[in-house]
């Protein structure tokens, strides 16, 4: 178990943004940790999040989830050769007003010459009668043996970008 955590960066957006990157991540941590509290400009009350490790869009990420839609449990495989990493969800702009989903993202060993499992998990703040999914939890591949040095962020595209006042906190974690 990891004793100590590191804050390698952190962006709070002035305005929307379409994506938000990590860059220049050193190799010196166990594992990484990426934290964040955002809402997406698309017209719902939810936007799916992505990632993009190493500016690498070829087809290899793949995950499966589990998650509640209106109190109703629900599970699926949602991509088996994605070009982007699949994340969850976070509030949208039809979300209740002012609110902020929250995910973790939890890289281990991101320097192994090996595939690369990322978990997520995301709870949304909305508070609208139609609040459909509320909490998710994933598991996800990225099949590459690079280190990680660079983590992108996004939402349903450059359209919908994240709103201003979204936080994003990336924290390296040692055993030491």
């Amino acid at each position: 178990m990891a004793s100590t955590y590191t804050l390698i960066s952190s962006q709070v957006l002035a305005s929307s943004a379409a994506s938000v990157t990590f860059s220049s991540i050193p190799a010196t941590y166990t594992d990484l940790v990426l934290r964040a509290s955002t809402r997406g400009n698309l017209a719902g009350v939810f936007t799916n999040v992505y990632i993009a490790f190493n500016s690498d869009t070829a087809t290899n990420y793949s995950d499966t989830y589990l998650t509640t839609n209106n109190g109703t449990a629900a599970s699926s495989t949602r991509e088996t050769n994605g070009t982007i990493g699949y994340v969850g969800l976070t509030d949208g702009n039809n979300a209740t007003a002012n609110t902020f989903g929250n995910f973790e993202l939890y890289i281990p060993n991101y320097t192994a010459s090996a595939n690369k499992p990322y978990s997520s998990t995301t709870s949304l703040e909305n508070n609208t009668a139609n609040q459909g999914y509320a909490n998710w939890v994933l598991a996800g591949l990225w099949r590459n043996t690079a280190a990680i040095t660079s983590i992108t962020m996004t939402t349903d595209g450059a359209i919908y970008p994240w709103l201003s006042a979204s936080s994003f906190y990336l924290y390296g974690i040692s055993n030491a």
